[in-house]
């Protein structure tokens, strides 16, 4: 593959400042933030309020470390997060371990699980399952779970042997399967693997609910997750619903399987957590996972030295107050046809066009050089990094991946506005994305 200089500008713009939706460089140019950056920042940019109270908490104290001190912060965050996955039916979802990031929550879910399996006895369950087209994370726990070709090769050797299911795809179904019986087929598929490496060594299944960057905002076909919630359960296998990037009230439920009725063992928040405020992510266990682990061993043992970084909570608190008191996540379920209706208006006639898809404020385009057929387009045209020049010429941030077909080739853009996003903004960011995907196309294949 080229070099990504070889289509994005070698040099990157530097940050100024920022207010709300809009992104200043320091030559003036102002950029429409389409994708909250990698779906992180879901109340915009410079918000006074966050701001002061990071403020106010390094006025009393940066950080108390975790073995030293609880702090507010961490009690009331711990306290909101455990009420906003009660509200959609995961009571019991209230131990947690803070982190800085999506890949160490994922990281700590893993370890969470490999102490339940030990602490009740199971200590021949050490094997994860993962699947194909989705990314996890870039430690090496993290890494080995995710199924993206590109970025693991590197570090193939040095990964987990974790096999790789098939990517739960509606669009891109497995081999000889009708769309429509995608959820059972996969649902069987991981039932299979387990058979097949035996009950008695799996620890857990991990999943994204929505699968972010590596596929392109695919949603659970309807009943995969309640039938896969079965199989765990049959074979007591953990189930871990990886939440980095569509949680947090990203999908228009502030737990993504909300929507699909299922409540994780194991879950990992991150991005919209803190809204880029300060680093900060969460590795969330049921109750009766907590019991398990407290009875045998005291504690789980994960955590990092700033675990539970108090001033990172304090963010993690004023960003969630916003979320709640304004409405926002219903708003985005309110929003999403929305958005997803504009994207198809502004791509209205653009024949690449595969497929438009994903839930609330967390939608993806993936572009082909067939409709017909799927094909993608060469992996050596990098479409999706033309895509994202194009967008930044034309002063929008979208978020565009490729690789989503087989690791190298397939090219979606992705767009996750802030939460508090207007309709007029909407309509701008569908607008600048479609005449950028319009020019794009034009000039890799003479169609639009």
């Amino acid at each position: 593959m080229q070099d990504s200089a070889t289509v994005v500008s070698p040099q990157l713009p530097k940050i100024a400042w920022g207010r709300g939706l809009y992104l200043h460089d320091t030559d003036g140019k102002v950029y429409l933030d389409g994708s909250s950056g990698p779906a992180v920042y879901c109340i915009g940019h410079g918000n006074a309020e966050v701001n002061e109270a990071i403020k106010a908490q390094l006025d009393r104290v940066a950080h108390g470390y975790r073995y030293s001190f609880t702090s507010d912060p961490l009690e009331e965050l711990t306290e909101i997060i455990t009420r906003r996955c009660a509200e959609g039916g995961g009571e019991g979802l209230e131990r947690m371990v803070f982190v800085s990031g999506g890949s160490e929550a994922v990281e700590s879910c893993l370890k969470i699980a490999l102490q339940y399996q030990s602490a009740r006895g199971a200590h021949t369950r050490h094997k994860f399952i993962a699947r194909q087209r989705s990314w996890h994370g870039n430690t090496l726990g993290a890494l080995s779970c995710s199924g993206f070709a590109a970025r693991r090769e590197p570090f193939e050797g040095s990964l987990l042997d974790v096999p790789l299911l098939s990517p739960v795809n509606s669009y891109r179904p497995p081999k000889g399967v009708a769309a429509e019986d995608v959820a059972q087929w996969c649902a069987d598929e991981l039932e299979r693997e387990i058979l097949r490496q035996g009950p008695e060594r799996i620890a857990a299944f991990i999943f994204e609910p929505v699968v972010g960057a590596a596929g392109g905002c695919v949603p659970a076909p309807p009943g995969y997750a309640a039938k896969v919630r079965e199989i765990c359960d049959r074979y007591e296998v953990v189930m871990i619903a990886d939440e980095v990037m569509c949680g947090s009230g990203r999908c228009g439920t502030w737990r993504a399987l909300q929507h699909d009725g299922v409540v994780p063992d194991v879950m990992s928040v991150a991005k919209g957590l803190a809204a880029g405020y300060m680093p900060l992510g969460a590795a969330v266990y049921h109750r009766r996972i907590g019991e398990v682990i407290e009875a045998a061993h005291g504690a789980v043992s994960t955590g990092h030295t700033f675990t539970g970084h108090t001033a990172a909570c304090a963010a993690g608190v004023a960003v969630q107050r916003i979320v709640e008191r304004e409405k926002l996540v219903e708003k985005v379920a309110a929003e999403g046809p929305l958005l997803h209706r504009l994207l198809g208006e502004a791509l209205e006639g653009v024949e690449a066009v595969g497929d438009i898809r994903g839930r609330g404020f967390f939608q993806a385009v993936e572009l082909v050089a067939d409709r017909e057929t799927k094909e993608p387009f060469p992996a050596e045209l990098q479409v999706h990094l033309r895509v994202r020049q194009a967008a930044l010429d034309r002063g929008l941030i979208c978020y565009p991946v490729g690789g989503n077909v087989d690791g190298r080739r397939g090219d979606h853009v992705i767009l996750a506005p802030p939460y508090n996003v207007t309709e007029a903004e909407l309509a701008e960011i569908t607008g600048r994305l479609g005449e950028a995907v319009r020019a794009v196309v034009a000039e890799v294949s003479g169609r639009a």
